[in-house]
């Protein structure tokens, strides 16, 4: 199970921004490559969201000879359900528009699935995000991977319950509330296909 954390544009204190500076320089570890993930929403039509996952089961290999797939998940609950959650690895953006401009070349992948399933997609978003220098992506000791990994939703809740008693916790995030402007956290399920679990 993965739980996944997002801003909305939504301020939760009130708050005076102060000015900001800007700089050149770094202030801490800089990432050594281009290397970025795309993370990929799709908001499916409630009806039709089991055969497009069904469609991408079977045509995965028409977009993995293309680029990494890193997972792919569907919403279990946390915001608006009938959409999947996949992220893909690239090396730079020279790599993904090449990619993006050979998908649009490929007959295959267009015929197979894209134009079939665009009448069940309906909205995307797209972002862009990059590693934090002390993180790396690697499989868990467990078959189920997160952002944040918790064994069920249940240890999860109890996680968060023993967290907010620590007096450290409750002082941190007291501190950190005040840069927050929202928080949505959502469950994914990881589809059958999905390298990570």
């Amino acid at each position: 199970m993965l739980a996944f954390g997002s801003c909305l544009r939504k301020a939760l204190v009130p708050r005076v921004l102060a000015p900001q500076v800007c700089s050149p320089f770094a202030t801490g570890p800089r990432q050594s490559d281009g290397t970025f993930y795309e993370f990929r929403t799709y908001f499916l039509k409630p009806s039709k969201t089991n055969e497009f996952l069904e469609n991408f089961k079977k045509n995965v290999n028409l977009r993995t000879a293309h680029s990494e797939l890193v997972g792919y998940w569907s919403v279990e609950f946390g915001g608006r359900t009938n959409k999947v959650f996949h992220i893909w690895k690239y090396d730079n953006f020279a790599h993904r528009t090449a990619v993006r401009k050979a998908l649009a070349n490929d007959k295959a992948w267009q015929e197979e699935f894209l134009i079939p399933n665009l009448a069940f997609i309906d909205k995307q978003e797209v972002e862009i995000t990059y590693l934090v220098p002390w993180c790396k992506i690697g499989k868990p000791p467990k078959e189920v991977h997160v952002l944040w990994w918790n064994e069920s939703a249940d240890s999860r809740a109890a996680g968060r319950h023993w967290s907010h008693e620590d007096p450290r916790v409750v002082a941190a995030v007291r501190e950190s509330v005040n840069y927050l402007e929202s928080q949505q956290n959502m469950f994914l399920i990881p589809a059958s296909f999905s390298p990570l679990k």
